[in-house]
């Protein structure tokens, strides 16, 4: 009984103190991934019917611990942990019902957009964003139209990025989700040949 009870005390202060320190760390590495996924849906790329990602691991207590309150201790503490922190590491959710029509209407979108693309008037910018970049490169008749498509789609990029945020439960992580996806389009969604802001804001060619 002697033995027992001091085991209480630490388990009880372990999660009061799991409860107060618990920090979730954007999951760069996850977020890249879902960025490429949504972006290769978008511009259907080799991935865009999406590949696997490993399910989020549950607290488990090894087989050789017998003691049920490290059980319990495991158990409790797997409720008490948000889920964005039990998945964060694995993968992010890239499928809830507003990204999903964001990410079709991005793709609707995207034929049109190609073009001016591939011509050089449009381009990546630095903050995930599309921008025209050379307005002489399109005819005069076109003009309005590229204007019109970039607008949408930056619209519908800002709405992604947070709704991404959004369904993970973090709407903090907006910005780190934005500086995922800037990257991404760069090295996921351009073809050669097509233009991009570097850090400075200098476009470059791909």
């Amino acid at each position: 009984m002697r033995r027992v009870l001091p085991l209480k005390v630490a388990l009880a202060s372990l999660m009061i103190a799991a409860c107060v320190t618990i920090n979730v760390y954007f999951p760069a590495a996850a977020a890249d991934q879902a960025a490429d996924q949504v972006i290769n849906k978008i511009t259907g790329g080799s991935d865009a019917k999406g590949g696997t990602t490993t399910p989020p691991q549950s607290y488990v207590a090894p087989a050789d611990e017998p003691n049920i309150l490290v059980a319990a201790f495991g158990a409790a503490l797997d409720a008490l942990v948000p889920a964005a922190y039990a998945q964060g590491a694995d993968s992010l959710n890239v499928s809830s019902p507003a990204i999903t029509r964001i990410t079709a209407s991005m793709t609707q979108r995207f034929g049109e957009l190609k073009k001016f693309f591939d011509s050089g008037a449009i381009g990546l910018t630095k903050d995930g964003n599309v921008d025209v970049r050379d307005l002489n490169a399109v005819a005069l008749p076109d003009r309005a139209t590229v204007k019109r498509l970039v607008a949408e789609d930056n619209a519908d990029r800002a709405q992604l990025y947070a709704e991404i945020a959004k369904a993970n439960n973090h709407p903090d992580w907006e910005a780190d989700v934005r500086k995922s996806f800037a990257r991404r389009w760069v090295q996921t969604g351009a073809q050669p040949g097509w233009y991009y802001q570097d850090d400075g804001g200098a476009w470059k060619q791909k």
